[in-house]
C-alpha cells in the first residue's frame, strides 16, 4: 500500500482537486422549446435538426 512521505500542502492539495468538480450539463433548446441534450432527439416532441425522427403516440 503507498504511504506518501511527505505531508502535501493545503495549497497542493487544492491546485490538485482544481480539476474534479462536477461539469454542469449541457442544454439545447428545442424548436418546441424544451430542454433536451445536445446532439439527441428532443423527447417531448421527437425532431432531430428539424426533422421528425421518432413517433409520438400523443400527436
Amino acid at each position: 500500500m503507498a504511504v506518501q512521505q511527505n505531508k502535501k500542502s493545503r495549497s497542493r492539495k487544492g491546485m490538485r482537486r482544481s480539476h474534479d468538480r462536477v461539469a454542469v450539463p449541457a442544454v439545447v433548446y428545442c424548436a418546441c422549446g424544451e430542454p433536451t441534450a445536445p446532439h439527441r432527439a428532443c423527447p417531448s416532441c421527437g425532431t432531430y435538426k428539424g426533422r421528425q425522427v421518432t413517433k409520438q403516440d400523443n400527436e
